[in-house]
């Protein structure tokens, strides 16, 4: 990369807040064939040359394990480049390409660069990059711009003493406040001071780029109990406004987030925590229009707290923002419900797939939790192509891996709070097997086998009991309903993480692991005997030790996905029971729940798993969506049937975890199954319900696009098949094996 001829710049003396924009000024007069320039930060970054914004990526350049891997973004700007004549905008500092009566300024090109604070320097942020702890860096930024010129001659332009630097008009930028900007603003440049910052972390950019995806205009405009100015977009959502306005110098505008509204129908913001969330402009003179730069916010409401005189609601839109994936899968029934449902699922991932799978996209956390990454990585792959996507998060995770082979429960490891936790850390062996089912690809497990194989090492080094996971902290089967309403012990914790057993759990997903760990050496033509033998030692002492005491939904749920029963029908049944005895209702947690109805349903009890989809009241898929949800909540009663909230500390309203059901509905509702690695031959066994009238789904494979679609009809069920490669069609217990084609069945 030529981008290690820079070097790192700063502003002199300048406090972690500042949100500086660094200006290089060079001649444009020799003809120049192509120009390129590679750029990065300790922040994110929005790069302008000649006015205009260099790429598409927002949020530039992404989050990485900042300690070991930094990413370098490559633009082409040969078009950009001003062969023309210009003027200089006095409040950003840019030079504009049109011209007014006042005549040309000159013919050179000026490239700045804002670096706000973003995930690497983020308030809450433990791991700083300086040698003393208690500090935060400055922002700083590195680039080079290379010069290919017509006469075959090269220059090389880099970060270095004869770059400026100048506050910029944008005075506040985090992850979590937002954003404040101050157009009147006098922009005063001066020389940068050369940072002494290591350039080993420098890696070329891998993720698929953070881009603008579509434009939400507000649905209503309206005024709350309380007097306050709302705009309801009708979507809660992950990105900006943009606004547009009239406005006289020194006026402002303002605006707040929030996912919901209370009981009252009130602007409500306390499951923000501390994040702020909003942004402040102060307006310059004359008309002008402004989104974000540095940050994104999680909202389905906007309050426009001040605003100039003739503001209005027509002036504001909603900037969707996501990674770039391609979208691969699409569901649609009979029941409305059901499809908001499936609408809320793909807007769980648009909204937390921002450069990493994130848990939630509004309060103070945003972390690439691996719990919910894993739990939620099967319906993401039925959703959208998401390869890319996990080839970047899980080299941040093989990165974050400590040398013990523990791996953090979040990744990026910015914040890990305990070590160990199964479940979580197993995310290292869950996701990339998933990944190699759903894309075929050998490299997600060969990358990965390494990491896979330390996670299992270190299991016996902490664990209390030999070949099992006792003992350590765990998040449990997180956030479980079967602790009694309203009771509260001594530790909360205890309460969050349900009745299941902890060592029942964590052994549970370490036999997981082990087999998976099995599995991908073979694969690898790796010698497996080590792993072939305590895997049955692990089995073994789990039927031993827990085999006559499953007694939650979720450990019955674990002993049948992991095959760890020792009668397997006879625990199923014993589940279905349960579930009955409750009042057909699941009490599972983030553990148990994506693995429920996959288990019912592959025991005989297809038809309890459809009750359980298809519950309107607490606890049930689509309570959320009766309450007018259009994202997945973390609590199933995140709002109360009396409107009241389930709790301000903890209570977000796009958490994608429970939106896994998806993959039940790909896999098991319509069928749609790999017999083969990537799809390359498919079982398509759909099953159907009669409170159900009709379901479809698509799913575009790396071998084509299959399509399961089913309907119950005057004459009974008709079924729908599109496959493009072989596949064994299973219908009414009968099994086919047929090639590519449409098929048409009746039942």
């Amino acid at each position: 990369m030529l981008i290690k001829n820079a070097s790192w710049i700063r502003m002199k003396e300048a406090g972690s807040s500042v949100v500086p924009v660094f200006r290089k000024t060079f001649s444009g007069e020799k003809p120049v064939r192509k120009a390129t320039l590679e750029v990065t930060c300790d922040g994110v970054y929005e790069a302008v040359l000649n006015g205009e914004r260099v790429g598409e990526f927002i949020l530039a350049p992404g989050w990485t394990e900042y300690s070991k891997r930094l990413q370098v973004q490559s633009y082409d700007i040969t078009g950009l480049l001003n062969n023309d004549t210009g003027l200089l905008n006095n409040d950003t500092g840019l030079l504009q390409k049109e011209n007014d009566a006042t005549g040309p300024v000159n013919k050179e090109n000026v490239l700045t660069v804002i670096v706000g604070n973003g995930w690497f320097r983020r308030t809450n942020a433990p791991w700083t990059g300086t040698k003393n702890p208690d500090e935060f860096l400055p922002a700083m930024v590195i680039a080079v711009i290379h010069l290919e010129y017509e006469d075959g001659s090269e220059e090389l332009l880099p970060t270095d003493e004869t770059w400026e630097v100048s506050e910029s008009t944008i005075t506040l930028s985090g992850i979590f406040p937002g954003e404040d900007v101050d157009m009147t603003r006098e922009l005063s440049f001066e020389p940068v001071v050369i940072a002494d910052y290591t350039k080993e972390i420098l890696i070329p950019q891998e993720g698929p780029e953070v881009r603008e995806q579509e434009r939400i205009f507000p649905r209503r405009s309206f005024r709350t109990p309380k007097n306050e100015w709302v705009l309801d977009f009708g979507q809660n959502l992950t990105g900006y406004m943009y606004f547009e306005t009239d406005a006289h110098a020194g006026e402002k505008l303002s605006f707040s987030t929030a996912e919901v509204l209370d009981k009252e129908g009130n602007f409500y913001t306390g499951n923000y925590r501390s994040a702020r969330s909003q942004m402040h402009y102060i307006c310059r003179e004359g008309h002008q229009s402004y989104k974000p730069k540095l940050t994104f916010f999680g909202f389905r409401y906007l309050r426009i707290d001040e605003a100039p005189q003739g503001f209005s609601a027509d002036h504001v839109y909603a900037i969707v923002l996501h990674s770039e994936m391609n979208r691969t899968g699409w569901l649609e029934s009979s029941n409305p419900m059901l499809n908001q449902l499936f609408s809320n699922t793909i807007w769980g991932q648009k909204g937390n797939y921002l450069d990493i799978p994130t848990d939630c996209p509004q309060r103070d956390e945003r972390y690439g939790w691996t719990g919910d990454g894993q739990i939620f990585c099967r319906a993401a792959t039925y959703q959208y192509d998401v390869r890319q996507f996990f080839k970047k998060w899980l080299a941040d995770m093989r990165a974050a891996q400590h040398d013990n082979g523990w791996v953090p429960e979040v990744i990026p490891s910015l914040t890990a709070y305990n070590p160990g936790g199964a479940g979580w850390s197993d995310a290292v062996t869950i996701i990339p097997w998933q990944l190699y089912e759903t894309y075929g690809d050998l490299t997600f497990l060969s990358e990965m086998y390494e990491a896979m194989k330390k996670w299992i090492a270190y299991i016996p080094t902490v664990s209390h009991t030999p070949d099992l996971f006792t003992g350590c902290w765990t998040y449990g089967d997180w956030l479980a309903l079967d602790w009694p309403e309203g009771y509260v012990p001594e530790n909360i914790e205890r309460a969050k993480r349900g009745y299941t057993d902890d060592d029942l759990m964590c052994s549970a997903f370490y036999a997981n692991s082990v087999n998976i760990v099995i599995r991908t050496g073979k694969m690898l033509g790796q010698d497996v005997t080590e792993y072939e033998a305590l895997y049955e030692r692990i089995k073994a002492a789990f039927r031993k030790t827990f085999g006559e005491k499953l007694n939650t939904q979720t450990e019955k749920v674990l002993a049948l996905s992991f095959d760890l029963a020792e009668d397997p029908q006879a625990v199923a049944d014993a589940l279905a029971e349960q579930i009955r005895a409750c009042g057909m209702k699941l009490q599972t947690g983030l553990v148990g729940t994506p693995r429920l109805l996959h288990e019912l349903s592959r025991y005989g009890y297809t038809d309890i798993a459809w009750s359980l989809l298809l519950r309107t009241e607490y606890p049930g898929w689509l309570y959320s969506v009766s309450k007018g949800a259009t994202t997945v909540w973390e609590h199933w009663d995140g709002i109360k049937p009396d409107g009241t909230f389930w709790d301000d500390d903890m209570n977000s309203y796009n958490h994608y975890a429970y939106a896994s059901v998806a993959d039940w509905v790909f896999a098991v509702a319509a069928g749609i199954k790999p017999a083969a690695p990537g799809f390359a031959r498919v079982r398509i066994e759909p099953h159907p319900d009669p409170r159900l009238n009709s379901l479809s789904a698509v799913f575009d494979t790396v071998h084509g696009r299959i399509r399961s679609f089913w309907k119950y009809t005057e004459d009974g069920i008709r079924y729908e098949i599109d496959t493009p490669v072989e596949t064994e069609i299973v219908i009414g217990g009968v099994s086919r094996i047929v090639g590519k084609g449409k098929y048409l069945f009746g039942e």
